[in-house]
């Protein structure tokens, strides 16, 4: 069969790096020689280091979705840029990550600096007007995470201790450093079985729910593994102490035999549904929301590609709504495979729920909870009948999704509409009423033919969207205006850093520009699954 770009990609990958014969799940580990810990002599050091203010005295965007509901929303007052500011942005500063090829953490805001990951491992607290260095913390490894600023009690707090930066790198290994000078609180890595992580926690309440993905997605399909046994998962941390309250797999069906392959090995299922996305709170009703991704192996799990709905307080699942049934997709499958076989006997779309996968917002005193996903398909559920269909949108228009999916990073919502980037020729963002799902406008964006796979950012009468093209646009949805990009910037060039480090801009990916305090902040490179140009640099625009 002909694969997808990204697919081939993936498939070549898989048969360099696992040769047949000798596949094994793919556990993220640490490279070998890193020493943890504050990083000492870096260039650009800030000339003092202050104590920190109250969290909520200066505008924040922590984490993956900057509030709990997960909009990817900033309000006009936190924002402070208004929408006639935004054609007047102009680079401000930028920071080279040193070693950096791909961008995969997005920057948080608090205390008037940022905070940003490196895939070289290290997390980075920065002057958010200059760019200065106030401390640069070596983890195991990198992460594509959010920051999230929180404030910490208990023996820590005793201490002196404040406030905590929370994240989680690739190896599921959670840490909290401390705000004010990056030195380590706690670490604990989370996992017990075959799990890795791709995306952001949620802090809520003094906890970091966590999410993980499973490990096959590259291995399964090779006839000399036992496959699959791997499932997604979100896990509850005491964010004070570290220590793991609960662990709860996507797939709540019993791991079952499922008869030999061809070689003779064992296969098991239903497995997969990974957690590639931040939890959504939802403090009214005790839930998170969490979307999930494709199975693995030869069956398909009744929680793949769905929304689930835990309870906070010990994980059981309440309730989970499926988009795609029988979706089990892995590599070195083909479109029909054979009884004895690792893979589906019809290989499944791989329409994951990724990104800002499930969004909650309230439209006059309804709560609604939105997804999109890779399967091109905008749902909206009521969160307070479990997960009763609302409404569901069709976002394609002339050809379903490829397994590169239309919508990869997720949205934005403004109270008023959802906005979702879309990943195909010429890119664009469709504006969906919230209590309809009535598209209103598809922003002519023009991007190259891979479009657009980041998240999108908003704040009254903007949308931020960037693109595989390396151009971050500004789209307005105010009034006449709706759709038109009224601000644009090309950061596939060089840049002179405040570090001196020598930087390069990129394709926009995971990371998502965020907005605070009157400045936009923007990590460039990312290679992806669709060749991507790689990157190194952070990015920091204020108005002129």
């Amino acid at each position: 069969m002909r694969y997808p770009i990204p697919l081939t990609i993936v498939l070549l990958f898989v048969l360099l790096v696992f040769p047949r014969g000798s596949a094994q799940a793919q556990l993220a580990q640490p490279p070998a020689g890193v020493t943890e810990g504050v990083l000492k002599e870096q260039p650009n050091a800030c000339p003092a280091n202050a104590p920190l203010g109250r969290l909520e005295a200066s505008p924040v965007w922590s984490g993956w979705g900057n509030t709990t509901n997960n909009a990817r929303f900033q309000s006009k007052a936190n924002a402070g840029l208004a929408s006639t500011d935004v054609p007047k942005l102009k680079l401000k500063w930028s920071f080279g990550i040193p070693g950096a090829k791909s961008m995969y953490s997005s920057p948080a805001v608090a205390f008037g600096r940022v905070f940003v990951g490196g895939d070289n491992g290290v997390v980075y607290s920065l002057d958010a007007k200059t760019g200065c260095l106030y401390w640069a913390y070596q983890a195991d490894m990198f992460g594509r995470f959010a920051p999230i600023a929180a404030p910490i009690s208990g023996r820590f707090a005793q201490l002196g201790t404040r406030y905590a930066i929370l994240f989680v790198t690739r190896s599921t290994t959670a840490y909290a450093l401390d705000a004010q000078d990056g030195k380590l609180l706690w670490k604990t890595q989370i996992r017990t079985g075959l799990n890795n992580l791709s995306a952001t926690g949620a802090f809520h309440d003094g906890r970091l729910y966590v999410p993980m993905s499973g490990t096959e997605t590259l291995v399964g399909g090779d006839l000399d593994y036992e496959c699959c046994k791997s499932r997604g998962a979100v896990a509850a941390l005491d964010a004070n102490t570290g220590k793991v309250l609960w662990v709860t797999q996507s797939v709540q069906e019993p791991l079952r035999e499922l008869g030999e392959n061809a070689k003779g090995k064992q296969r098991w299922g239903p497995a997969g549904a990974s957690v590639w996305n931040t939890p959504t709170i939802d403090a009214k009703r005790g839930l998170i929301y969490a979307g999930t991704g494709n199975s693995f192996g030869r069956i398909a799990a009744a929680t793949s590609d769905s929304i689930i709905a835990l309870r906070m307080s010990d994980g059981r699942m309440m309730w989970h709504h499926q988009e795609f049934e029988g979706d089990a997709f892995m590599a070195r499958c083909q479109a029909t495979n054979p009884a004895d076989s690792n893979c589906a006997e019809k290989l499944g779309p791989d329409y994951d729920f990724g990104g800002s996968s499930a969004i909650l917002e309230t439209v006059n005193g309804k709560d609604i909870l939105l997804a999109a996903g890779k399967g091109g398909v905008a749902i909206a559920l009521d969160p307070g009948n479990e997960g009763k269909l609302l409404w569901r949108t069709q976002l394609w228009e002339n050809q379903a999704p490829s397994a590169s999916g239309l919508v990869v990073w997720g949205g934005a919502a403004d109270g008023t509409r959802v906005y979702y980037p879309l990943q195909q020729p010429g890119g664009g963002l469709k504006a969906l009423d919230i209590k309809t799902g009535k598209v209103e406008w598809n922003a002519a964006i023009e991007a190259d033919r891979r479009g657009q796979a980041g998240p999108a950012s908003a704040i009254p009468g903007v949308v931020f969207t960037g693109g595989w093209d390396g151009i971050l646009r500004a789209v307005s949805t105010n009034g006449g205006a709706d759709g038109k990009v009224i601000w644009s910037f090309n950061a596939v060039q060089d840049f002179s850093t405040v570090n001196g480090v020598p930087a390069k801009g990129g394709s926009f990916g995971s990371a998502g520009p965020v907005i605070a305090g009157g400045m936009l902040f923007a990590a460039s490179g990312y290679p992806g699954t669709l060749r991507g140009t790689p990157g190194n640099v952070m990015l920091a625009f204020g108005v002129e």
